[in-house]
């Protein structure tokens, strides 16, 4: 048997870099590095830089505001509609933007070959990008949302919270698409399709209480881990009257379920990258 079949086989273990490297300083150190330079290489050599990182969701926006408050007229019955809409833009962009490390570490496949670090630094430093762009755009949300007359209230102590849980999800997400996508090319098409189905059975251009669907329906759709963080953004950021989460869910105990999700998605993104590390450079 030749040594390539032999590096290849399932059951032969390879020596390679973890996921973590061992030196959990160290992968923080290059995970912010890493985000920090794409950060700046993105708007490299572009006159007005930020602009265009803030006009995609601004756009996308402006477009689906005209359409559901003057054709389908969906945002008639939601107070602070335009708040609420631009919000969940940013939350949905900020998901999607992360989980665009599917592909971060075969971009990364003459980094990965050549140098020796912890793996697992290339899908975070995705991530930490795309909270870098939310923490910008959060300026927007907050003057747009004050000017149209939301008011701080205690609820916006759940903004961590909440902000919390997403990244969570989407770093779950992140690692286990990355580390897929070294073997199987099939998953950035099928995680394409899976964002588009995500975004209209997520309430982002839609209040879960006004659609016309059966309550049980509508309760699997709060039961969405995404529908329920913007869906408790909404109510405890920008309108208490609106619906929380819990009762969108049919209770508090309901949201078990969006929970166990998100930690579902942590505990097997790990693994699943942990596991995958060590063969990563052969594979690619």
């Amino acid at each position: 048997m030749s040594a390539t079949a032999d590096v290849q086989s399932p059951s032969v273990q390879v020596t390679g870099p973890s996921a973590l490297g061992g030196d959990f300083k160290r992968f923080v150190y290059l995970s912010v590095t890493l985000a920090a330079t794409d950060f700046k290489l993105r708007f490299f050599g572009s006159a007005l830089g930020y602009f265009w990182q803030l006009m995609r969701p601004l756009l996308l926006f402006g477009v689906l505001y005209f359409v559901f408050t003057e054709f389908v007229k969906v945002g008639s019955a939601v107070t602070f509609y335009p708040v609420v809409l631009l919000s969940n833009i940013l939350l949905f962009t900020f998901f999607m933007d992360g989980t665009g490390a599917v592909s971060s570490v075969v971009d990364r496949e003459g980094l990965v070959r050549k140098i020796q670090f912890p793996r697992m630094a290339i899908p975070v430093s995705t991530v930490l990008m795309a909270a870098m762009n939310l923490t910008l755009n959060s300026a927007v949300i907050l003057v747009f949302a004050l000017a149209s007359g939301v008011r701080p209230q205690v609820g916006w102590l759940e903004i961590p919270v909440l902000l919390g849980l997403l990244t969570l999800l989407t770093l779950g997400l992140a690692m286990l698409l990355s580390a897929a996508y070294v073997r199987y090319r099939d998953v950035r098409p099928i995680w394409e399709v899976a964002l588009q189905l995500l975004f209209y059975a997520t309430p982002v251009i839609y209040a879960l209480e006004t659609i016309d669907v059966s309550g049980t329906i509508r309760q699997l759709l709060a039961l969405n881990p995404l529908a329920m963080i913007l869906q408790q953004f909404r109510h405890a950021v920008i309108d208490p009257s609106a619906p929380s989460a819990a009762e969108m869910a049919g209770g508090a105990a309901y949201l078990a379920v969006p929970l166990g999700i998100i930690a579902a998605a942590i505990a097997v993104g790990y693994w699943y990258f942990n596991r995958a590390a060590p063969r990563i450079a052969e594979e690619l």
